[in-house]
């Protein structure tokens, strides 16, 4: 049983609210101790904590059905409040992007929107866009037609050619992700295929350039096992219901995965989705033997902490980049195994860096 009014209850509860099976009644019954209390800020430091784990929409949603049953006026309107304000900033963000993917592709760089799609209903807290075009050319396109301004570019970002765009008007930032993927840019295995792979998905009135299946979990797995090392609550949902659609192709993925040098983390990453999702639906994902078989840990080994799920960094996920990086130097891919090979030096900076100044954005 969690403890009643701290942060993991708050997180036990969204995580009922979007992985309990809607026929299940289970969250019901958490309502009045997770909300109805008498801390004014008890609310809106769950809102606060759905909108980090990009998951407003789908679970205030449910709440919003189960309040009708069970709740007071007062916060079901702080609940409908929340998902119109959402809502809105996602209209917003949806109409830039729709604009920025336009004007790019119209001047000669075709652009893949990654990640931030991947949360629908919800989107991310930024807009991340994957292209092969000339880096000066996308600037030259984002400064002239949106008057954006190239953020100040840490030594992650140069690594991993990624620039990220202040537009005016829009509170996001736009991401643009050329030519490489991963923390330090060591991935060209998985973005020589990542265009002609694609495919185009319509959202509200717009139409969108997004990934495969495949290429969502690999980038995915990238960001949470080799960089972040957390999941997000959305992360777990957003896999567990691509799986869900048998829309993977789980062969194509190892063979992508193994020429990455990642394949372990991403069954190790898919194992401990279908942990998570079974601790409250009382069922997992099915997943092949190729998967459980590869996999280095299952969801034991995840905790709650500081708003996320964390992934244990020694050993495990040590040991995952001492794998991938051996796989890019059998294989000969010299100049990225040294851009990975500089990984560990720029975490200790990284780390330093944030216990003196309490900021670690110059260095990732």
């Amino acid at each position: 049983m969690l403890t009643p009014r701290q942060p993991e209850n708050d997180f036990h509860f969204l995580s009922e609210l979007v992985l309990t099976d809607a026929a299940s009644s289970a969250p019901t019954n958490q309502i009045a101790e997770t909300l109805v209390d008498h801390n004014p800020g008890r609310f809106e430091a769950l809102v606060e904590l759905a909108a980090k784990n990009h998951v407003i929409i789908r679970a205030f949603s449910q709440l919003s059905q189960l309040l009708k049953m069970n709740g007071s006026a007062h916060l079901r309107d702080g609940v409908s409040l929340a998902v119109e304000e959402e809502n809105s900033r996602i209209r917003h963000a949806l109409s830039f992007l729709n604009r920025i993917c336009a004007t790019l592709e119209e001047n000669g760089c075709t652009v893949t929107v990654i990640k931030s799609l991947d949360h629908w209903p919800d989107i991310g807290s930024d807009l991340d866009l994957y292209t092969d075009a000339q880096p000066a050319r996308v600037v030259d396109v984002m400064v002239t037609n949106f008057g954006a301004m190239v953020d100040q570019r840490s030594w992650g970002d140069r690594l991993a050619k990624k620039w990220n765009f202040i537009v005016p008007g829009l509170p996001e930032l736009v991401e643009v992700h050329i030519g490489r993927l991963g923390q330090t840019g060591e991935q060209t295995a998985v973005t020589e295929s990542l265009s002609r792979r694609c495919r185009v998905i319509n959202i509200g009135h717009h139409w969108f350039r997004v990934l495969a299946p495949e290429d969502r979990i690999i980038i995915s797995t990238l960001q949470r096992m080799y960089r972040h090392f957390y999941i997000r609550l959305c992360d777990v949902i957003d896999n567990a219901s691509l799986l869900a659609s048998e829309s993977v192709d789980f062969t194509y993925l190892h063979s992508l995965g193994s020429a990455s040098g990642i394949w372990e983390g991403i069954a190790t990453y898919l194992t401990v989705i279908s942990g998570y999702v079974e601790s409250f639906r009382g069922h997992g994902i099915a997943l092949p033997a190729l998967v459980t078989g590869s996999a280095k840990f299952g969801v034991e080994k995840v905790h709650y902490r500081r708003d996320f799920l964390r992934v244990p960094i020694l050993p495990h996920s040590l040991n995952l980049y001492a794998s991938e990086l051996k796989t890019l130097l059998m294989r000969g891919q010299v100049r990225n195994s040294l851009r990975l090979s500089l990984l560990p030096g720029l975490a200790t900076a990284a780390a330093l860096e944030l216990k003196i100044t309490g900021s670690d954005k110059g260095i990732w």
